[in-house]
């Protein structure tokens, strides 16, 4: 029963107040200084710009989420994304300091308790901010659901629970840990697709597909055009093996070499590549071998899958042909051309089986953009491939194009798209020529659904590489350990202000001193348990084993895989695993305090150490101060002196 009057007891945490406090005064003070564009401020704020214009874009280093945060604070900042994010100290003067905040706030989430389903919740959904931001997150992610399905393991065992208890128990931690992540992550970037529907820069890594469905770009040139291919159809076929750079089945009026560098011998007959720009030389029309007819009849007839169809050249009116020569780069497969009849002992075989590998009956009519089709030479059952190779000055260096037998090629390179298509309607060659710049519109509704744009821009953004240049101030994650490298992230044009991401080096050096310490004692606590000597209660002893599957775990997870990676990699990669160390610091200074010593002077000592320590981290943090918020500027001989490593690049101007 109610009773009045009600009575609410809050109980303050002042300590925890105080270091929230502290750090939010650390990471904002100086916010707004320099007014200019900061180290990596030079690649995000590009992207920025792109959101503001909604323009599309694929960043292969993280999801969206941080990019989204970004710009949603360069819009309520009065950000219209007209600014040219070209160098390091390019003057802004009415736009928000919008990147430096969030570098500064940036901290992994750290779940306060596992039992209380309060909490459970709010764990899930800073996991998928996590991963949403960077891919980085999903290592600690992953330890969470470790750590979580332990204990869930040790509650199914547990006999004094009841079955019920342990069933709403387990789908909580299935839906609040699992469940609402990944709607989270799907839900960033359904945000983000939503958003960006303009073509940009980014476009000709995505299937043509996918570009059809963002204004501008190809979906101005496909506008209208056919969706059923047809006999008589004029299309251009892109590959769609041809990854990041695209590029269309071609043709020219050049003919491979009577004999290759090597000696052999080719068929000299007129060379068909892939050619990585729109040409006019890109068009072939879809032809019924029974018929002479180049033109679509009306009605149109569409080409289904397991068709024959020959495919002729629009400007030179050669058939798309192969046979049983070596292809000039990859003598392993068959040569393919556009035939010419030499009046030799080389009859034509250019009769082609349609396939479309994304189909959904076997019926299924061949469609512009949406199908995916193979091309199965009759004669020999090879494929039509890209080979991925370039072709020699003879071949203007454009990509080689082979058959190849079905059982030796990759399925990923022998998939072609119908990008660009109309109804021919000219039978003349003449006529035909001119009628390639004149399309035809009839409208056609092609959208693909979310999940398949989802699903394709997941998988560029995991495949698609780009070339890693080395960095002046990339390193190595052993050097990360012993802090020999910084980043200059901003020099003043005139004088020696700069800043630097320089850790604090007393600080880093006790997370480092706690993790050893941590693993000779967990060590030490072993070997004496196996010898039948128990120094800590159970309950003590479960709870340092599981400080140490999360600390030691947490820094494990986010410090090893940088060891496997072949990418360019800075300092910032270890801060979230350093945040695991500096969790660990108290976690064992408390311990050793209530179960390592023993009288009142040893633990007055210890004291009196952690007071030496915390000030040492002060003043160390004071002393950098002008390397972290760029102020007050310094004379060389000062800036000298805080070159406490000979590797560490202080940039400085001597007056």
């Amino acid at each position: 029963m109610l009773h009045l009057p009600l009575v609410v007891t809050a109980q303050v945490d002042l300590v925890l107040l105080l270091v929230s406090l502290l750090a939010m005064w650390t990471r904002l003070s100086h916010l707004s200084y320099p007014n200019a564009v900061v180290f990596d401020e030079v690649y995000y704020g590009q992207f920025v710009s792109l959101y503001m214009k909604r323009v599309f874009f694929i960043d292969d280093s993280g999801p969206p989420l941080g990019h989204m945060i970004l710009a949603l604070g360069a819009y309520l900042g009065g950000f219209d994304g007209n600014f040219v994010w070209n160098r390091i100290g390019a003057a802004f003067f009415s736009y928000l300091r919008f990147h430096n905040a969030l570098s500064r706030l940036e901290q992994p989430s750290a779940t306060c308790s596992w039992f209380r389903f309060s909490w459970l919740l709010l764990s899930g959904a800073s996991c998928a901010a996590a991963v949403g931001v960077k891919y980085m997150g999903l290592f600690s992610y992953l330890l969470l659901l470790g750590l979580a399905s332990l204990h869930t393991w040790t509650l199914i065992g547990d006999q004094t629970v009841s079955h019920l208890s342990v069933c709403v128990q387990c789908v909580c931690r299935v839906v609040c840990l699992v469940v609402v992540p990944v709607l989270l992550y799907v839900f960033w970037f359904y945000v983000h697709l939503s958003l960006l529907n303009h073509s940009g820069p980014h476009d000709q890594l995505m299937s043509s597909a996918f570009q059809a469905t963002l204004q501008g770009g190809l979906s101005r040139i496909t506008q209208g055009q056919p969706l059923e291919v047809a006999y008589g159809s004029q299309v251009t076929l892109r590959s769609s093996a041809s990854q990041p750079i695209p590029c269309w089945l071609h043709s020219h009026k050049v003919n491979y070499p009577i004999r290759y560098e090597n000696g052999r011998g080719s068929s000299h007959q007129q060379q068909v590549t892939c050619y990585p720009f729109k040409d006019v030389n890109n068009w072939w029309i879809i032809k019924d071998p029974s018929r002479q007819e180049l033109v679509v009849s009306s009605p149109p007839r569409p080409v289904r899958h397991g068709d024959v169809i020959q495919l002729v050249h629009g400007m030179t009116s050669r058939f798309l042909n192969s046979h049983d020569v070596a292809a000039p780069m990859s003598p392993h497969a068959q040569e393919v051309s556009a035939y010419i009849d030499f009046n030799i002992s080389m009859p034509t075989q250019n009769l082609w089986r349609v396939e479309v590998s994304n189909r959904d009956s076997e019926s299924e009519v061949w469609k512009t953009i949406l199908s995916e089709a193979r091309f199965v030479h009759v004669n020999t059952s090879a494929v039509l491939k890209l080979s991925g190779v370039s072709l020699p000055d003879w071949g203007f260096r454009q990509l080689e194009v082979v058959a190849e037998k079905l059982f030796k090629a990759h399925s990923s390179s022998l998939g072609w798209t119908v990008e660009e298509h109309r109804y021919g309607t000219s039978e003349e060659q003449k006529e035909r020529e001119a009628e390639l710049h004149s399309p035809t519109h009839i409208d056609v509704d092609r959208k693909i659904s979310f999940w398949a744009k989802f699903l394709e821009l997941q998988w560029k953004m995991l495949t698609v590489k780009r070339e890693d240049s080395e960095h002046k101030y990339s390193s190595t994650p052993l050097e990360w350990i012993t802090m020999e490298t910084n980043i200059a992230y901003w020099l003043h044009s005139s004088t020696n202000a700069q800043i630097h991401l320089l850790g604090n080096p007393v600080s880093w050096g006790l997370g480092h001193l706690c993790l050893l310490a941590y693993q000779l004692l967990a060590a030490l606590y072993l070997l004496r348990r196996r010898r039948g000597f128990k120094d800590l209660p159970e309950g003590v002893w479960h709870q340092f084993v599981y400080l140490g599957c999360v600390c030691i775990g947490g820094w494990l997870v986010n410090f090893v895989p940088f060891l496997l990676m072949e990418k360019t990699l800075f300092l910032y990669h270890y801060l979230p695993a350093l945040c695991y160390l500096y969790l660990l610091t108290p976690a064992l200074l408390e311990h050793a305090h209530n179960h390592l010593l023993r009288t009142a002077s040893q633990r007055c000592t210890v004291c009196v150490c952690v007071t030496a320590g915390a000030l040492s981290i002060f003043l160390s943090y004071q002393n950098f101060c002008p390397l972290t918020y760029g102020s007050p500027e310094l004379s060389g001989n000062q800036l000298q002196s805080l070159k406490w490593r000979d590797t560490w690049d202080i940039l400085y101007r001597r007056h």
